[in-house]
């Protein structure tokens, strides 16, 4: 659990879920609020291999109180963790919440300062609101996934990043943090709709805006400044196998370019785009003549825009990462350190993910319940506790 940060002094309840919902109490958490995960009292549903095994990077800095909401007693429950928490997040299809008796209209009951964060794929309405769907499918609908990759091939099978995490839980963590805000000077709480084919829609504003001027061709993919069409804004190989990136957009970070790879500014007008084919040719004749490390070496300081494409062990010991220390090792397991930074309220280290039930007493306890009313839930198996026994 976070023990500083700017969320300090926020509590947020988040329901057991997988991807964007655990992505934004992540980075709450991150920040200092103190995120209780409602966990199931059983194992079900895709199970990532966290829990218990720590490796679950999504679950970190929370802790885990087991409860069964499919008993209106551990339904009671629940709304009396409510009653003191600033946030809840949950991950169901529409209409789930409701019947479980957890929807906004009972949260809201039970504490009307309640900021409710809903994560969906389709949202909460509209007539696929009901339909399953993964990070692939929300993005290939909302005009995100045809832009990517080359003309000549199928679009590619992207990382979950856009879906998922930028335009799914990024924007509820953004969107709870409004509501936070604005409870401030209301005193009441809202219900935060985030809908990863609305949020994946809105990362291509800028796409939409380019192409009103006329400058992005959505009908051919693979031709524009951003989607590899440009070779300055490219990837190539380079001698033994690995690659690098190369992002020289503006005038000057080109020229630095071709005078590392010793062309002729002349002969290679930027934008002379009947030639780009050729200049792509050249370009990657020259990255292909040496290793990725000598090119790395060879533009390092300049602003020539071309980086080493690394892995992830990789980023991990790049000097320039390590001198940020934009990743830190948590119970032997590599992960990407908190972000943004704040100079006055700096957040934790984050803490390994808790196994499922190991804060079911001691939040409990904070709540008010005495050990015979925990013993009681114990054993009717409303509750799992930290011994593992429900």
């Amino acid at each position: 659990m976070a023990t500083s940060g700017p969320l300090t002094g926020i509590r947020v309840l988040e329901i057991q879920g997988i991807g964007p919902g655990p992505f934004a109490a992540m980075v709450l958490a991150d920040m200092g609020a103190d995120v209780i995960r409602i966990d199931r009292t059983r194992a079900g549903g895709l199970d990532l291999g966290g829990g218990a095994t720590g490796h679950d990077v999504l679950a970190r800095s929370r802790r885990s109180v087991a409860v069964d909401l499919k008993d209106p007693a551990g339904v009671a429950l629940l709304l009396r963790l409510v009653e003191s928490a600033d946030v809840l997040i949950e991950g169901f299809r529409p209409g789930v919440a409701e019947r479980l008796g957890i929807g906004p209209e009972a949260c809201s009951a039970a504490n009307p300062g309640l900021v409710y964060g809903r994560m969906t794929g389709w949202g909460q309405d509209g007539p696929w609101a009901g339909m399953a769907g993964h990070d692939i499918d929300y993005i290939a609908l909302a005009g995100a996934l045809l832009p990517m990759g080359r003309a000549d091939a199928p679009p590619p099978v992207p990382l979950n990043l856009v879906g998922d995490f930028g335009g799914g839980g990024m924007l509820l963590a953004v969107g709870i943090l409004a509501a936070l805000v604005e409870r401030s000077t209301s005193g009441v709480g809202q219900v935060v709709d985030a809908a990863m084919v609305d949020g994946s829609a809105l990362l291509m504003a800028m796409f939409h805006g380019m192409r009103s001027m006329g400058v992005w061709d959505a009908g051919r993919r693979g031709s524009n400044m951003l989607d590899g069409g440009a070779p300055f804004y490219d990837t190539y190989a380079c001698a033994d196998g690995r690659y690098v990136a190369v992002g020289a957009l503006e005038p000057q970070f080109y020229a630095a370019l071709l005078e590392g790879l010793e062309l002729d500014a002349a002969e290679w007008p930027q934008f002379d785009l009947a030639r780009w084919p050729d200049l792509r040719r050249a370009i990657g004749a020259r990255f292909a003549a040496a290793d990725r490390d000598h090119w790395e070496d060879l533009f390092a300081g300049t602003d020539a825009c071309v980086a080493p494409i690394l892995g992830m062990d990789e980023a991990a010991t790049h000097p320039h990462l390590q001198a940020r220390g934009t990743f830190v090792t948590v119970d032997d397991v590599l992960q990407p350190a908190p972000a943004p930074r704040f100079s006055r309220t700096a957040t934790a280290p984050p803490t390994a993910p808790p196994a499922r039930g190991t804060a079911t007493l001691e939040v409990l306890r904070e709540l008010g319940l005495d050990d015979s009313e925990i013993a009681d839930l114990r054993r009717a198996g409303i509750i799992l506790a930290e011994d593992g026994d429900a």
